[in-house]
């Protein structure tokens, strides 16, 4: 069972910021913005390649429902998913970060920066 699956379960202490039948919200440990939120289906999905769009349309709402929380739909936020090694993902469980609370930078750091598409 990973992280986010024992954290669902009750296994694991969260932070919750939001709560819902199908989806959870809590405050990422190691936060990389001032406002740094998890957002996790209670489902597990290992990836957003292994999700159906109505789940997507749920978290859709659920995360704008969570940014309204906050208070950075006002001012303004990133959602960020990571898919699969090359995509930096460390946790196979689908989860979005919801960035928020200041001007947040843009970091474009890569290790082969002449590969092409």
């Amino acid at each position: 069972m990973c992280i986010f699956c024992k954290i669902v379960n009750g296994d694991i202490p969260s932070n919750s910021v939001h709560e819902n039948e199908d989806f959870l919200a809590f405050h990422d440990l190691h936060p990389k913005a001032p406002i740094h939120i998890i957002i996790i289906p209670k489902k597990h999905f290992a990836s957003f390649d292994d999700v159906s769009p109505e789940t997507m349309a749920g978290m859709t709402t659920f995360m704008q429902e969570v940014a309204k929380k906050t208070g950075v739909n006002e001012t303004g936020y990133r959602l960020v998913t990571n898919i699969g090694k090359d995509g930096g993902q460390e946790i196979y469980h689908l989860h979005f970060h919801l960035l928020g609370g200041g001007k947040l930078l843009w970091d474009h750091h890569h290790e082969n920066t002449h590969k092409s598409i």
